[in-house]
């Protein structure tokens, strides 16, 4: 008779363990207390002048992913995904033109050379940091938990001292001198909460953030919506015998009945369900997303050919700037002006041959307090608008906006204080402390003490995102304590 696991949680994570369960022989129940799977890899619609829409409600690009997760789940059979190779585009806010940050290293360097005075070691801070993701994608690839013993044995303890153990400031001063090019990178630190650029271990967001292989490190699109891989992920474990329950809502473990459950939602809600005390984390998230939608196709001022690029527009002019603006949203502030991340979702989906009646562009941004939702925060979506706009050649074709606060996000997508990781990923919730495991040396995807229940929801290493990389390597870890053949 085989084993029966039952899945709390149809998100990205929880939809890929249930595959990786299935196909290593477990009868595997998912339970979503949704009307539908997704998490925060869905859609929905707006109507505007009459046409109605549908758009990325949350997630919006694809990047962590691994290829083989890609590829191994059947989504690469059912999906067409595409990246831009345009070089990203940088406004700095004392510039009248932008930085561009090309793929190519020597590129690269010149460009940051000429425009930003960068005269540190570009072209060695991204040999090494690709040692160090080689290294993280073996231990994805092994189901591996990460720990600062094997990281040492492979990459050695001058980088893993740099790139994991190390801060952020510590790690930029190291490889560069160009304030706007230390800005630029800081960036990853503080995407997913307002972590300090001192704190140690806040160095491994770099790497971390650049690790999905999907697209060989970078990010990318989704024909048709990023909401196409839940929907395809749930169509396919249907097809190997997965069941899945929507609208049905997990109290307790006491809910479920199987040899092994695996906790898939965000980590606080996974611990009420056990019945355990709350696990210490630090969860406050200051990012928003505004998504602008256009009756024709923005024209780039900067560079009309490059209507794919990522664009990020910098409010802060130094990383002490940026360092004191993320840490002033901690003392309360409704908001404190960071930095805009650019996504040219429509555009992507115009160049993969997917036709819409509105284009979007999405604009990731930061740093918003908690305490209100967007409705009471005008000021952030003018402040967006006006970066934007000023950078388009025809402004009169936006046609509507929507605007999500962190507020916003918990409301909607049960993301613990707003934050989109669920966690900060800091001091002890970073790397080899990623994890919610009394004994992680043992099974580091373990529910605390708990023999036969597992968590592998957002926080979980190596991080949240599209990624499913914790779902699959939690179902591996699964499979062995059931004495199952892992799947591939």
């Amino acid at each position: 008779m085989s084993e029966r696991v039952a899945v709390v949680g149809g998100g990205i994570n929880g939809l890929v363990a249930a595959n990786y369960l299935r196909r290593g022989g477990a009868e595997v129940s998912l339970y979503e207390r949704q009307e539908s799977v997704g998490g925060a890899c869905i859609s929905d619609t707006v109507t505007v002048s009459g046409v109605e829409y549908e758009y990325p409600k949350g997630a919006t690009v694809l990047g962590l992913m691994q290829d083989f997760v890609f590829a191994e789940t059947g989504l690469s059979e059912r999906l067409e995904i595409w990246a831009p190779d345009h070089a990203k585009a940088v406004y700095f806010d004392d510039a009248k033109e932008p930085v561009w940050i090309h793929r190519d290293p020597r590129e690269l360097a010149s460009e940051l050379e000429s425009k930003c005075g960068e005269a540190g070691r570009i072209e060695q801070f991204r040999r090494d940091e690709a040692e160090v993701i080689a290294f993280l994608q073996e231990g994805f690839r092994a189901a591996r938990p990460p720990r600062l013993e094997d990281a040492r044995r492979h990459i050695g303890h001058a980088l893993t001292e740099r790139f994991i153990e190390g801060s952020a400031r510590d790690i930029l001063d190291h490889y560069f001198t160009s304030e706007r090019t230390k800005l630029y990178l800081g960036m990853t630190v503080i995407e997913s909460g307002p972590v300090s650029l001192d704190a140690p271990f806040s160095a491994f967001n770099l790497p971390l953030l650049d690790s999905g292989s999907v697209f060989g490190g970078y990010y990318g699109f989704v024909k048709g919506g990023i909401w196409q891989i839940t929907r395809a992920l749930e169509t396919i474990n249907a097809e190997l015998g997965v069941e899945t329950l929507c609208e049905r809502l997990v109290t307790s473990l006491d809910d479920v009945a199987a040899d092994r459950v695996v906790i898939a939602t965000d980590p606080v809600t996974a611990f009420g369900l056990a019945g355990l005390p709350p696990a210490p984390m630090e969860l406050l998230g200051t990012s928003g997303k505004v998504t602008f939608l256009f009756r024709k196709p923005p024209r780039w001022k900067d560079a009309p050919e490059a209507d794919t690029a990522f664009r990020f527009v910098f409010a802060s002019s130094s990383l002490e700037a940026m360092e004191q603006s993320a840490q002033r949203v901690v003392a309360d502030s409704d908001f404190e002006p960071g930095y805009i991340q650019l996504y040219g979702d429509g555009a992507a989906m115009r160049h993969m041959g997917y036709e819409e009646p509105f284009e979007r562009v999405v604009a990731f941004v930061k740093n918003l307090g908690f305490g209100k939702p967007a409705t009471e925060l005008p000021e952030v979506e003018e402040w967006v608008k006006r970066e934007l706009l000023q950078r388009i050649d025809n402004p009169e074709d936006l046609a509507h906006t929507l605007f999500l606060s962190p507020m916003d996000l918990k409301d909607q997508f049960f993301f613990p204080e707003g934050n989109v990781d669920h966690s900060m990923m800091t001091t002890g919730q970073n790397f080899s402390d990623r994890h919610f495991s009394s004994d992680p040396d043992t099974s580091f995807y373990r529910l605390g003490s708990l023999e036969n229940v597992f968590y592998c929801g957002a926080g979980a290493y190596p991080c949240g995102s599209v990624a499913g990389t914790p779902g699959y390597m939690c179902a591996q870890e699964v499979l062995r304590s059931l004495g199952l053949p892992l799947s591939s």
